[in-house]
């Protein structure tokens, strides 16, 4: 079993690094295998509706970026935790483009998988963040992990969220609950619910 942790901060080692390596650790004493992907300083394309993913299987933009994420996911994950910084009320753009890429070209892969998203600020910001980023899973068909509060922790300067410790007590019991949820869940294993074929309404005709 293996869960994929996003780093969408640009500071590889800061406070955002920090809440998912307690998710992370606490994964492991679960028995649970992790890798965590930073995004860094690195420019990130955004999607450009080009629909080419649709035909290919992958976006049409060949970054090492965003061929890291779809190698683990390609390679076989069970759960993904996406992390990222607050930044005017959001994440940051970086990850976004990133995960729209990611999302819209292998959402296939990720049906059923549990899904977080792990928020950081210095004050405010947080719960919208976390709300712009649980929509990818809520998407996707991804089951949305909880914990004891929303999955935040605050901190400013670098490793500041280690002072948090409601913060990272939160961190600990969404990595507890979305071991639990794995081993339950089978994600691998057939046994889903079966979809319906898309429909999609248009508005404007």
């Amino acid at each position: 079993m293996k869960v994929l942790l996003i780093n969408g901060s640009p500071r590889e080692k800061g406070n955002t690094f920090i809440a998912l390596s307690e998710v992370a650790k606490t994964l492991n004493e679960e028995g649970i295998e992790t890798v965590i992907v930073n995004i860094g300083k690195q420019a990130v394309q955004g999607c450009i509706a080009c629909a080419m993913c649709g035909r290919t299987g992958r976006c049409s933009f060949h970054d090492n970026l965003y061929l890291q994420v779809m190698h683990e996911i390609k390679d076989g994950i069970d759960g993904l935790v996406v992390g990222s910084p607050v930044y005017y009320g959001g994440p940051n753009g970086s990850l976004c483009a990133l995960l729209d890429r990611v999302f819209y070209s292998h959402g296939a892969d990720l049906k059923f998988k549990p899904g977080a998203s792990v928020v950081v600020c210095r004050r405010g910001g947080a719960s919208a963040a976390f709300d712009r980023l649980n929509k990818y899973f809520t998407m996707m068909n991804m089951p949305l992990v909880s914990s004891q509060y929303w999955n935040m922790v605050y901190g400013q300067t670098p490793g500041q969220a280690a002072q948090d410790e409601e913060g990272l007590q939160t961190m600990r019991t969404l990595a507890r609950n979305m071991a639990w949820m794995i081993k339950r869940l089978n994600v691998r294993e057939d046994g889903h619910p079966q979809l319906e074929s898309r429909v999609a309404t248009n508005f404007i005709r």
